[in-house]
């Protein structure tokens, strides 16, 4: 990680409205004649577009004044959208109760229900569909390390 990310998260960090608010991600993509700079942050409740502006605010002040960067830049602060993968546990602990399509690096892939975050991974209700049978709901536990990716899907129910 280069030096620039470490700085630029801690001034994140630094300007977090408060404790409920998490970072999920910063890319710096250095360009031709400009680098952007994406800032990715949720909140246990959710963000609000009033708390990206304000972060947003505070940063691009901090930004200019520290002359961190002497090359044209643009600054985005954002929330990661819901088809965004799921990569911090608080994200995970926020979902619960919805539905996650989780990738395994097996190749596997798994539809569930997410019921719980445990130490080690998370606990989906799945349903299992044999052949001429009822439907049965079924907990597995997928430890961390097996997880590619998972995104929560949208339900219009």
């Amino acid at each position: 990680m280069s030096d620039l990310k470490y700085v630029i998260l801690d001034l994140v960090q630094k300007h977090l409205p408060g404790p409920e608010y998490f970072i999920v991600e910063v890319k710096i993509e250095r360009g031709v004649d400009k680098t952007k700079i994406l800032i990715l942050v949720d909140a246990d409740q959710g963000m609000t577009i009033a708390s990206c502006a304000l972060l947003s605010r505070a940063l691009a002040g901090e930004l200019e004044t520290s002359e961190l960067l002497v090359e044209a830049y643009t600054l985005e602060v954002s929330s990661p959208g819901l088809d965004y993968p799921l990569t911090e546990k608080r994200q995970y602990l926020k979902n619960i109760g919805r539905s996650l399509k989780v990738y395994l690096l097996s190749g596997e892939e798994v539809l569930g229900k997410l019921k719980e975050v445990e130490e080690q991974g998370i606990k989906l209700v799945v349903v299992k569909k044999e052949k001429g049978k009822k439907s049965v709901e079924e907990e597995l536990s997928i430890f961390s390390n097996e997880i590619k990716k998972s995104v929560v899907q949208v339900s219009f129910n």
